[in-house]
């Protein structure tokens, strides 16, 4: 896997994905999900001893001190193996956000725990995208009230990230008072979300910045989530592929006809763009932070529109086998549509890249 990363990234690329190859197969996904749970706790104890927790949190805090291109790289494997494995918010966001809005204090010692496996966040920022009637947090005298929908990672979270209405982060333990934490149903099985209730529950305020940092978290977010789409869509081209080439109608593979032919290269020519637009969306939030809110929609919104291409084409490359639980193709399909859709889907995320651009009068 080459692509144009550096050496390391391709052996942080390699190391990913060989592990997952081995520790999460399709059988082992569709284990997890049917068993009612959307974390592995095997491929998270290995993905943990490559210290994924600690990926971006800086070496002075006991991290690995990497940048969002290198969780990028990991994104983009974890979509295509569909691990059932908490990474986007717990691993990436939620340190990033002690990192951009912690004091110092709050850094030392939330950091080197995060780093070590020793706290597990979960990240509620949605309603800072969009809201539903009766959701969102407010703030105040030390607590948050009020109910943060679609909070990703909570599953096995012994704290939380949560912004308020005013686009201020807050750390809440989950053992808090006036805490409720309740499981949502997905289309992706592979995905923990939840939705939080809070009732004058203790919080613990990150610097007030006027939202700058949640915006930040929500752009990281996002390009991650994309890198996800686009791992899932390389595997979905990959498995039509394959099975053109074995699959035989009137005596001949199905990968000999035309139609499927322009199916697979349509795919592959829609998707490949996206890579290096993906991966410039995660240079620039940590080279060209004044473009990063703006790149992270583009990638956010395109790579949601191409990958719902990817997933429809391909399932139908394999035909009435690809609508089969026993094939296993809905997984990565799902996986898809959840990464569409959270953090905003195409519609909202280009009308925010409008508003950023000038080009928008409507607020947000």
């Amino acid at each position: 896997m080459d692509f144009g990363l550096s050496q390391e990234q391709q052996m942080l690329a390699e190391s990913v994905t060989r592990l997952l190859r081995e520790l999460s197969p399709l059988d082992h996904v569709r284990q997890v999900a049917e068993g009612g749970s959307a974390v592995s706790a095997q491929t998270q104890a290995a993905l943990a001893e490559l210290g994924l927790p600690g990926l971006v949190v800086p070496e002075a805090h006991g991290g690995l001190g990497m940048g969002l291109l290198d969780a990028t790289v990991v994104a983009t494997a974890l979509g295509g193996a569909v691990a059932p494995v908490p990474f986007a918010a717990r691993n990436v966001m939620a340190p990033l956000a002690l990192i951009v809005a912690g004091s110092e204090a709050q850094q030392a010692q939330w950091l080197p725990r995060i780093a070590a496996g020793e706290v597990r966040f979960g990240v509620g920022v949605n309603e800072q995208v969009s809201r539903r009637d009766g959701s969102g947090v407010r703030y105040s005298g030390g607590a948050l009230t009020g109910t943060a929908l679609f909070v990703l990672d909570c599953e096995e979270a012994d704290h939380f990230m949560i912004a308020d209405e005013a686009g201020r982060l807050h750390i809440v333990s989950a053992q808090a008072d006036g805490l409720e934490l309740t499981a949502l149903n997905t289309i992706d099985a592979t995905r923990s979300v939840g939705e939080l209730r809070l009732a004058s529950t203790p919080a613990e305020a990150l610097a007030d910045d006027g939202g700058a940092a949640a915006r930040r978290l929500i752009a990281a977010g996002r390009i991650l989530l994309a890198a996800d789409s686009l791992g899932a869509a390389d595997a979905m081209i990959a498995q039509a592929v394959a099975y053109a080439g074995q699959r035989e109608q009137f005596g001949r593979v199905i990968g000999s006809f035309q139609a499927v032919k322009h199916m697979c290269a349509e795919m592959a020519a829609k998707n490949e763009p996206c890579r290096s637009l993906v991966w410039y969306a995660a240079h620039a939030f940590d080279a060209v932070p004044a473009e990063a809110e703006l790149v992270a929609c583009h990638a956010k919104s395109h790579t949601g529109e191409v990958g719902r291409f990817v997933a429809r084409t391909a399932t139908e490359v394999h035909g009435g086998m690809g609508f089969t639980d026993l094939l296993g193709l809905h997984y990565w399909f799902k996986r898809i549509g959840f990464d569409r859709q959270v953090l905003g889907g195409p519609e909202t995320v280009r009308e925010e890249a409008a508003r950023l651009q000038g080009w928008s009068a409507i607020a947000a």
